[in-house]
């Protein structure tokens, strides 16, 4: 075989070169809601899954307080966005993807975008406030976990990974105090597995992001190496698989009905998927896996209808 016919060498998606994605033109009102990412709001459901965890949804004022909390969080989180994009405007600005960002594409001015992020974290926290002073701590800390995260721990080894998973168990323990309900130290420990799980994939994916078209990684980026983690990849898988059983089967089925059992079929299913995706690279956005993988949105279909049929049935 000629050196002009030979088959060219398969590519996977770690090996492809960052490709720079046009700016798009945005109007302001668009700026801001493209800025507040609307797409996250997905890991603040954790807030109402812990209360449906924990069984407590079918009670009398719970959906509704539940709500408020999880529109609360996302407040929150969005104010923080804004804050963010402030700051890393430079920084964005040498990214393929991240450039097209409002605040780094020069659509959306930072002056602006401050006292969005601002009111947006203040109207969090009042409406914590007015649920629960409780509720509103722990709002107030997931703010100062999130925000030192951006100073500080994003840049130090291991702490970054920590951070994040600090980030969704204090969601989860706002669903708990929201309810008010007890939550089960099996559920608070998944929970933690499966956020270190998808924060090692985030590194993993980042990692293998080659550092080219004039985009450097972070200094800490270069500093984990393959495998550690692979290793922090399937110890927090295990552990999340090994946690998860043990909340399932902690109570037992109500009326012979084993849905809350059987949701740890498509939980382990998800999981495996997500670890597929991890393999090739793709999990730089874990929102975007979540939201645009089909065979991910057909497991978490099944986890979410079976989750609903052990809510219902302990109500």
């Amino acid at each position: 075989m000629s050196a002009s016919r030979r088959p060219l060498p398969e590519r996977g998606l770690a090996d492809a070169p960052p490709v720079a994605l046009p700016v798009v033109h945005r109007g302001p009102l668009r700026a801001a809601l493209v800025t507040a990412r609307p797409r996250q709001w997905i890991k603040n459901a954790l807030v109402v899954a812990a209360a449906g965890a924990a069984g407590a949804l079918g009670r009398a004022d719970v959906p509704q307080r539940v709500l408020i909390a999880f529109a609360a969080f996302c407040l929150l989180a969005s104010g923080i966005y804004f804050v963010n994009d402030v700051r890393d405007a430079a920084e964005d600005r040498q990214h393929p993807r991240k450039r097209r960002r409002p605040v780094a594409a020069g659509q959306l001015a930072p002056r602006p975008a401050l006292a969005i992020g601002m009111a947006s974290m203040c109207a969090g926290l009042l409406a914590c406030l007015a649920l629960s002073p409780l509720l509103a701590v722990v709002a107030a800390g997931y703010l100062a976990l999130t925000i030192s995260y951006t100073l500080i721990w994003r840049h130090v080894l291991f702490c970054d990974l920590i951070a994040i998973a600090g980030g969704f168990v204090l969601r989860a323990v706002a669903g708990g105090v929201a309810a008010p309900v007890e939550l089960s130290r099996w559920f608070l420990l998944v929970v933690t597995c499966a956020a270190l799980f998808l924060a090692a994939g985030k590194r993993y994916a980042e990692r293998l992001r080659p550092p080219a078209g004039g985009v450097a990684r972070r200094r800490v980026l270069n500093r984990y190496s393959l495998a550690q983690l692979r290793g922090m990849l399937v110890g927090s898988g295990i552990g999340a698989i090994v946690a998860y059983a043990m909340w399932a089967l902690a109570v037992p089925a109500r009326h012979g009905d084993p849905w809350r059992e059987l949701t740890l079929i498509p939980f382990c299913l998800a999981l495996g998927r997500y670890g597929q995706v991890v393999r090739a690279g793709g999990a730089e956005a874990p929102e975007d896996v979540v939201l645009g993988d089909p065979p991910l949105i057909v497991a978490a279909g099944i986890w979410l209808v079976l989750f609903g049929l052990s809510v219902h049935a302990a109500a």
